[in-house]
Order: C-alpha cells, then structure tokens, then sequence
C-alpha cells in the first residue's frame, strides 16, 4: 500500500456496543477480568455500554447500567431474570451485543467455561443415563439453564461464538456439533508484561499484606477454592520445610472450611487468608511462585498474570486446565499429571524452593510467554469480530 493509499484508508467505524455480564468487578473470577479488560482495551475505539448487576468499576467512556436483581436466589431465576432484563434493554439502538453470559440474545457469544449439557451427559449412558434425564426433566434450574443454553449456540446469522480456550473447542463441538464456523479462540491476556519484582518490592508487598518477611512464598489464587486445589497445596505444605507458606486470594466464602482443613494437616500458621483483593498484582510481586494445581480451568488467567510478573508457576496439566496445552513442562511451567497427587505438588515446589537456577529459567521463560499474549493485540481480534458482525446487521436506527 503506498503513502497515500494508506492516508485515504477509511477510519474503522465506531460501534456501540453492549456487553452483558452479571458480574462487573474485578475482585470476580477469570471471567469477569476477561470482559473489564476487553472493555477497557476497546472504550476509546467503540462507544461501550456496560449491563450488569454488580458493578464496581469505573473506566473513562463506559457508560453503566444497573441491572436490577429481584432474586438473587435461586440463581437460576436470577440469570433468567437478567438474560431477559437485558434482552429487552439492549433489542434496539445497538450495533453488537456482546453476552459474557448463558443468555439467548448476544450477537457475541463469549463462553468461559464448559457447557452444562457436557457436564451433564457427557460419557453417561445406559440406565445411569435415562436417570440423568430424569433428574433433568425434574428440575426447573436444570432445564432453565440448559433451553438458554440450546439458544446460545443455535445457529444464527450473524453470530461469533468465541471460547476463551483451545480445549474447549473439542467439548463444545461434542456437544454442540452445528456451531462449529461460528467458532473462534480469543484466550485471555494481560495489560502489560511487569516483570520479576525487586527484593525490596517484595519485602513491601508481604508487608501490606501482612505475610512473613522471610521464607518461600507460595501463591494460590481462586474463588472456588475447592475447585482450584488448595485441599491438594494444604496437603503439599505439610510436606515442606516450615520456612515456606501460602498466601490465598480469593473470595473467602470457603475460608472457614480451609480453616480447618489447614490445622488438621498442622501448617495453619503457614496458610493467610488474603480475601479479595482489588489489586492482585500486590500479591504476585509478594510470592516466589504460583500453584495452580486446578481440577477444572478453561483457561486460567492467574496463571498467565503470574507469569507476566515472573513468578515461575506450577500448574495442572492441559485436561485439567487450558493454559497447560500452550505451555512446557519443565521449559517455561511446571506441570502436574493429576493435580490431586500432593506428593507430585510437593516434589514440584521443593524444586522450586531448593533451585534457583530452575527459578530462574522459569522465570525469563514466564516472561517470554506472557510478552506473547497482552491484551492490546488479543483485543484487535475481538474488534475486528464486532466489525464483521456489525457489517453483516441490518441497519437499526433505534437507540435504547
């Protein structure tokens, strides 16, 4: 393209754009950080309105609106309730609707985590079967989310459905075969790459948050604490000198349970409870590496964030968790075969407590890894699937 060709090149048209997520607070889940940071990336180039239910973030040309929450229980209610909410809040005035959610509109469909019917059915048969189907035609919070489930991937023009993982690719298509061109990977990034902290940062980081000034620091970082594995990194501390500790993040609804579990296994002095943290990145400069030893991840974005900050990280392997299929053994992760064996966990930290050298080589290859997956590329190629999207609408002049 010459000079001139390139200054004449029409701007990219700008598109507003509504984004659907019951959640919008970047002390949530993976999920949640994902859409914030797609907002964030794509507010100066498209006109964002967020629909939400919680909303504790605020971003310079988003504008936010409040879905109400009559019921927050059942849940299944609930998410009816808002997948209807927002259908008819977001059915005229908006070039693309972008749903983080299992609703049954969204010209953008972003799924983060594994279909319920999979969960369901998948590998059941015989009479465990039929009584898998009974249990289903019985219960209204089953057939809610499975019929928005159905309309979700139904096959329309135009819609994109985007998975957040490579893994989840072969799941969906077992379970939703007639989706598959609508098909697209967008994995999670991050804002920037950090770098390894300094000793002096570090030794500031523990100090805010109230964690030992010395010894080997293990991070786990989850919501569902169970699901991510800290019964399986409990159980490997107990294993490891007393110089080393873990510092959980996370929603500390499942803290008094893990309570117990950790003085059982008699290293509750080793475990701090950090709750939620509006800004994580304290807490990986706090740490010497991450464990992720996770019995269910599409992805993991605490993982890639670790190794944006250098933290070499021990990881569950790719049927377990998404991330995995990108990464090395032994080269830029280390990776768990069953993540439920404390002994393989406990192996895979003493390593890295005992081995600078290989804390090192993780750490440069962390920071490899992560320098290929930021955020400002990643959200070109959901911009570029709003403009396809957009250019393939019938024009709707309304405004909502």
């Amino acid at each position: 393209m010459t000079a001139l060709a390139a200054d004449q090149a029409p701007t990219p048209r700008r598109l507003r754009i509504a984004v659907l997520n019951r959640q919008f607070s970047g002390t949530g889940g993976g999920a949640e950080r994902y859409s914030i940071a797609l907002v964030e990336q794509l507010a100066a180039q498209h006109d964002i309105h967020v629909f939400a239910q919680h909303i504790d973030h605020v971003w310079p040309g988003v504008t936010y609106h409040q879905v109400s929450a009559p019921l927050t229980r059942p849940r299944w209610l609930n998410q009816l309730w808002f997948a209807t909410a927002t259908w008819w809040a977001t059915r005229k005035g908006f070039d693309v609707v972008h749903s983080h959610e299992n609703t049954w509109h969204g010209h953008v469909q972003t799924v983060h985590v594994l279909p319920i019917k999979y969960n369901l059915l998948q590998g059941v048969q015989g009479a465990r079967l039929a009584l898998r189907w009974l249990n289903i035609i019985t219960s209204p919070r089953l057939l809610v989310y499975l019929a928005l489930e159905r309309s979700r991937f139904a096959v329309r023009q135009p819609r994109a459905l985007v998975l957040t993982s490579q893994t989840l690719v072969a799941q969906v298509l077992q379970t939703y075969p007639a989706c598959q061109a609508a098909l697209s990977v967008i994995t999670p990034g991050v804002e920037r790459v950090v770098g390894a902290a300094s000793a002096a940062e570090q030794a500031a980081a523990r100090a805010r948050l109230g964690l030992p000034l010395e010894g080997f620091g293990i991070l786990f970082v989850g919501n569902d604490y169970r699901k991510k594995g800290l019964t399986s990194l409990i159980q490997a501390l107990a294993q490891l000198p007393r110089s080393c500790f873990v510092a959980v993040v996370g929603n500390p609804a499942q803290t008094a349970h893990f309570k117990v579990q950790a003085q059982s296994a008699g290293v509750a002095a080793q475990v701090f409870f950090l709750g939620s943290l509006a800004d994580v990145g304290v807490a990986y400069q706090a740490a010497d590496c991450l464990a992720h030893p996770t019995l269910e991840d599409t992805f993991a974005m605490v993982v890639l964030e670790a190794m944006a900050h250098g933290l070499p990280v021990v990881v569950s392997a790719a049927r377990y968790c998404g991330i995995a299929a990108l990464l090395t053994d032994e080269v830029n992760a280390l990776v768990l075969a069953d993540p439920q064996n404390a002994w393989a966990l406990s192996t895979a930290l003493s390593r890295l407590q005992q081995e600078g050298a290989l804390r090192q080589q993780l750490s440069q290859a962390a920071l490899a890894f992560a320098q290929n997956h930021q955020w400002s590329a990643l959200a070109q190629r959901q911009a570029q699937i709003y403009a396809d999207l957009a250019d393939h609408r019938q024009p709707d002049t309304g405004r909502s």
